[in-house]
């Protein structure tokens, strides 16, 4: 398992389907996917490539960008789709 992020998604409805994904506190996160989870899944590869940026910038992580604890319990709302 790789590091665990925490960051607050907004999964936005597009007219045509699907959903476009930002984060309020992490505004280079922008992507989108044909179902919340396939969403929820490109937003993880999106922030690989954020991570990656900043490192090839030789910029710090901003601030929100912390790894979880991996000694306690972690909160976490998520979609979860039933048929």
């Amino acid at each position: 398992m790789g590091t665990i992020y925490k960051l607050p998604l907004v999964l936005d409805p597009q007219p045509e389907g699907g959903f476009t994904v930002t984060c309020p506190f992490l505004p280079e996160l922008i992507t989108e996917g044909d179902s919340a989870e396939e969403a929820i899944h490109n937003a993880a590869d999106a922030l690989v490539a954020i991570i990656e940026a900043f490192q090839d910038l030789r910029r710090p992580l901003p601030p929100v960008l912390r790894p979880a604890s991996s000694d306690a319990p972690i909160w976490m709302e998520t979609v979860v789709a039933v048929p």
